[in-house]
């Protein structure tokens, strides 16, 4: 017989163990760090430019950063900072190395979403964040499962529920309760209109307080920024369906798009949220703030079914949300609920495999020219980049041999800059900030 002081005590050593392995994969203080890159991967891989132009460049300018150099002096390794300095400073051909961001625009969203569990949302997060960021971009990525799988891999482990989404939902439950009730005794006729109460144990949590920035953390990738999750977070699906009860005309739905509409619009370019294997109050929360909607599957039959079965449900559930059209503020976000692009990705794939190939092609027939034309390949770095909590653009091409790395970097630079482009498209078709 088990019950619920048994299942602590297995977190617990669980725990232990867990304190053990970051140890082995992070630094000896427990916190991950970022590693430098080569000049071969800053001209080739980062910047697509010649190697012999990036030097000449270089040994033109001593005032351009010049990395760390080796001990035979073959080599030179750059931090990111010193890479987006360069990025900076450097035109080549005429050509500025700066990432392409449509001007007057606010950061564009995206959301990796499925029921799917192991569909790969998290390690497809982590490497579009990771990708992003070497590409120039400033990220923003919000961690909405209680899994907690991508705040890990970026090194956050010690996460207080309030600084997770749940805590971003329930300040957004005092704020617009505050707000509705202000908005009643404005009324004529206010003072017949009953007030709507919070208990003190929601409003003395201190969250109506918390800035905007306290729910963000810095990660080891100095442009990656992250709303983390936690495993205490799980709770956040019974909470909110209470928090409903005491306000039944809160848009519980809209509290993470209405908490990003606060953040200057020049903070970040890309928001990428990972979302959990489920419909329910946090993943309603993504797909409502979502600009694009990013729907990875791995190759067989039953992740096609659960696909299936995630857009019938999701359609559903947005459908239901029309009911709020007339309560929701005004902001980026507006009923019913359009996606400027919806993609499908197909993740752990095997090209050579007769199975993974007839579905491909089952998702193709189904969803046409939807189904992204550069799916995920399923390689040995892969699988080792996952053991390590790392992307495979965090992995020292040293650590293995540079044609097993570059097999893996390839197919993801390939999803990425597949991805890239989606957006920009999606990002030049939102409305310009009022």
């Amino acid at each position: 017989m088990f019950n619920h002081e048994d299942l602590a005590q297995m977190q617990a050593q669980s725990l232990k163990m867990q304190g053990w392995i970051r140890q082995q994969t992070f630094s000896p203080e427990l916190a991950k760090t970022l590693r430098r890159f080569s000049s071969w991967e800053v001209g080739e891989l980062i910047f697509k430019v010649n190697q012999s132009t990036l030097r000449g460049r270089l040994a033109a300018d001593p005032s351009l950063p010049q990395g760390q150099v080796e001990e035979d002096g073959r080599q030179r390794w750059y931090s990111l900072e010193e890479i987006n300095e360069l990025r900076r400073r450097l035109k080549v051909n005429r050509k500025s190395l700066m990432p392409e961001r449509p001007a007057g625009k606010r950061a564009i969203r995206a959301a990796i979403a499925n029921f799917k569990g192991g569909a790969g949302k998290s390690t497809v997060a982590l490497h579009f964040a990771h990708a992003a960021a070497l590409d120039g971009y400033r990220v923003l990525c919000v961690d909405f499962d209680p899994q907690a799988t991508l705040s890990h891999s970026m090194g956050l482990f010690d996460v207080a529920e309030e600084y997770t989404v749940w805590g971003v939902m329930a300040r957004d439950l005092i704020h617009e309760t505050e707000r509705m009730n202000s908005a009643t005794q404005g009324a004529e006729s206010g003072a017949a209109l009953p007030q709507r109460q919070l208990p003190s144990s929601i409003t003395d949590m201190g969250l109506a307080g918390l800035r905007v920035n306290d729910f963000i953390k810095p990660t080891s990738w100095p442009t990656i920024d992250l709303i983390p999750s936690c495993a205490n977070a799980a709770f956040v699906e019974f909470a909110s369906a209470q928090y409903r009860h005491l306000n039944p005309e809160w848009s519980f739905f809209a509290a993470v798009s209405r908490y990003l509409d606060s953040i200057p619009d020049d903070a970040y370019d890309l928001i990428l949220f990972d979302c959990p294997p489920a419909i329910g109050y946090q993943s309603m929360n993504a797909v409502f703030a979502a600009d694009v909607l990013y729907v990875p599957s791995g190759p067989g039959y039953w992740e096609y079914d659960s696909t299936t079965s995630f857009i019938g449900q999701l359609a559903e559930a947005l459908e239901d949300l029309s009911r709020f059209a007339n309560v929701v503020p005004a902001g980026t976000m507006n009923l019913p609920k359009v996606f400027h692009d919806v993609r499908f990705l197909l993740t752990r794939y095997e090209p050579n495999n007769d199975l993974h190939r007839a579905m491909r092609s089952a998702f193709e027939k189904v969803f046409g020219d939807r189904v992204a034309q550069n799916p995920i390949e399923l390689t040995r770095a892969v699988e080792q980049s996952g053991r390590f909590l790392s992307s495979i653009y965090e992995i020292d091409y040293r650590d293995m041999t540079r044609e097993t790395w570059r097999r893996a970097r390839t197919s993801f630079d390939g999803a990425y800059d597949e991805f890239k482009s989606h957006l920009l498209t999606a990002w030049d078709n939102l409305e310009d900030e009022q």
